[in-house]
């Protein structure tokens, strides 16, 4: 599942650090997440799609991995982005 053209800009723009910032932690953790949410919502449809539910696995693992990093590196701004993204932690 690839994500809209349109809604990746929304995304990176409001999850931008700074102006030209297209692949900063923050940023790819909201990619992830909404490609992650997309995936959860397709396989409440498909629950045989075993090849989808590994590349969401893999998602998962790298999403854990990013925000990992940032906690280590930059505590309020990880809160901030836990927080904005609704996530569990």
């Amino acid at each position: 599942m690839v994500l809209q053209t349109d809604k990746k800009k929304e995304l990176i723009r409001k999850h931008k650090v700074h102006d030209k910032d297209t692949g900063s932690s923050q940023v790819q953790i909201a990619l992830l997440t909404e490609r992650i949410n997309t995936l959860t919502g397709h396989f409440k449809g498909h629950q045989k799609d075993h090849h989808s539910r590994l590349g969401l696995l893999k998602m998962v693992n790298k999403r854990r991995r990013l925000l990992e990093y940032l906690q280590r590196n930059d505590l309020a701004q990880y809160q901030a982005l836990i927080e904005k993204l609704d996530l569990r932690k």
